[in-house]
């Protein structure tokens, strides 16, 4: 892989393989392609051992090949020479491939590697921050940022620009807050890049989303819901009508929650529609979406007209406002089942922020059919797990009534090169499933706290946020320290 471009592979559909036996094994596809066998030879001096194989069996070993290598982006910076960084700055296919390195100019090299590590390491967002001496650029990572690796301050103009290149941006205007979109292909995963321009005080700072197109989605099965919890959760998804909510902060994965949910549904005997902002995940048979504030497509607008389509069940990204909310609960009122999230810490805060956004008690006592609050926690790595349990201080910060708690375990991993030394590796779920019950109705109708909803839904028997970590944590599947970071804002 070091020595055949993954372009000339793929064109010719051969992969060279590891051999002691001084022979140089060569999977390929058409007995026709001799020519490019004697090349090989010449190439590595060695006689060559052919073995034909399926079109399709050698382009997906050629993905997966090319797809880990490791420590390019290491190489590439060691290697860059400031001087010649600006070659081709501005050349860029309609989608670029970032496995293919091969005849490009240094910095178009980096920035490729950059985003094929940001990628492969399962990164949601890639920084790139400029200090007074250096370009710091930085993965979020399960939830975490964390340091990646450090550019020489002379390549910045040449990164950034390149970046603002591939989002199709302005390079000249650097003292305005700029947005893009670009996608890229690493094989056969597609890759759509929502890019972020701010100016600092040391030079242009950038933002990749990074969305994979292929990725598979979660099932509801998967997210980490307990067995009662994904019980009425389905049971909800599959009434006729009403408003389901999902709650919480950015980055809690409830756009994932409402896939998972839509999946399930059956999209042959129902219509599905969807308002998204933006677009993650491409789902057969519903029909979706994209807002655009600018051109007047907003939630608002778009729920409007979506209405007129003879929905059955209707997903609106976010109730951001009160004209959104308004028609969220109409739809939900006349016969349509509606999906949405907002931006509360818990499931009760939820049914006051809609009353704060100027609806009336009685609509949303008869609108609303459940709430769904959930937050993301890292899991311990599977490969250097070690059991343990849990002592007094940290059942005192889980808020753990110290004369009536059971004994608990608590798992921690020891770090290893599968999750990076950080002992976590990959995230999971945990919830609050609020049933809007007679009792629930009747607080909303009395414009009641949050507090008062919540400590009536408890004594329904809901299990809270933390109770559910809580759970998690005695399972070994995550830690004290993270139930504790990301349900350190809620009422225990």
């Amino acid at each position: 892989m070091e020595r055949i471009p993954i372009h000339f592979a793929r064109q010719h559909g051969l992969l060279a393989l590891a051999s002691d036996n001084g022979k140089l094994p060569v999977v390929f596809t058409d007995p026709r392609k001799w020519q490019q066998l004697d090349m090989l030879a010449r190439l590595f001096g060695k006689p060559i051992e052919p073995m034909l194989a399926p079109p399709e069996q050698v382009e997906a070993a050629i993905n997966f090949a090319y797809q880990q290598r490791t420590g390019q982006t290491e190489q590439i910076i060691d290697r860059l020479d400031p001087a010649d960084a600006t070659d081709d700055l501005e050349s860029l296919t309609s989608r670029e491939d970032l496995l293919d390195g091969s005849n490009r100019a240094p910095v178009i090299k980096l920035v490729n590697a950059l985003l094929f590590e940001a990628v492969k390491q399962e990164s949601s967002d890639l920084h790139v921050q400029p200090y007074e001496q250096q370009v710091v650029v930085r993965l979020r990572i399960d939830g975490v940022l964390f340091d990646a690796y450090t550019l020489p301050k002379s390549v910045q103009e040449e990164v950034v620009s390149r970046i603002k290149v591939m989002g199709r941006m302005n390079i000249a205007e650097k003292r305005l807050a700029q947005d893009g979109r670009a996608t890229v292909q690493i094989g056969d995963r597609i890759v759509d890049l929502r890019i972020s321009s701010i100016p600092t005080s040391f030079g242009e700072r950038l933002v990749i989303r990074l969305l994979d197109k292929t990725a598979r989605l979660c099932t509801l099965g998967e997210l980490g819901m307990s067995d009662e919890v994904l019980t009425h959760f389905r049971q909800l998804v599959g009434t006729e009508h009403g408003l389901i909510l999902v709650t919480g902060p950015t980055g809690s994965g409830k756009s994932t929650t409402l896939y998972a949910a839509l999946a399930e549904i059956n999209a042959k005997e129902k219509n599905v529609l969807t308002l998204e902002d933006p677009i993650e995940y491409q789902l057969p048979g519903i029909s979706q979406t994209q807002i655009n504030n600018l051109k007047g497509m907003t939630f608002a607008s778009g729920l409007r007209h979506v209405l007129r389509q003879d929905p059955d069940i209707i997903m609106v990204g976010e109730i951001r406002d009160h004209e959104t909310a308004v028609m969220a609960i109409q739809s939900a009122l006349t016969g349509h089942l509606v999906l949405s999230t907002l931006h509360t810490n818990d499931a009760a805060s939820a049914i006051t922020r809609l009353l704060d956004l100027g609806i009336e008690p009685y609509l949303v006592a008869s609108s609303v059919v459940g709430v769904l609050a959930q937050r993301l926690v890292r899991r311990v790595c599977a490969n250097c797990v070690t059991p343990g349990s849990i002592d007094v201080d940290d059942l005192v910060r889980l808020g753990v009534d110290l004369n009536n708690h059971i004994d608990m375990q608590s798992s921690s991993g020891r770090g290893c090169p599968a999750c990076r030394q950080t002992g976590f590796r990959g995230r999971i779920g945990i919830f609050e499933m609020l049933a809007i019950d007679e009792q629930v109705r009747a607080l909303i109708t009395e414009r009641a706290t949050a507090d008062r909803i919540r400590n009536q839904a408890v004594s329904a028997g809901m299990r809270s946020l933390r109770d559910d970590g809580m759970q998690k944590i005695n399972t070994g599947i995550t830690t004290v320290d993270e139930v504790l970071r990301v349900t350190a804002r809620l009422s225990v």
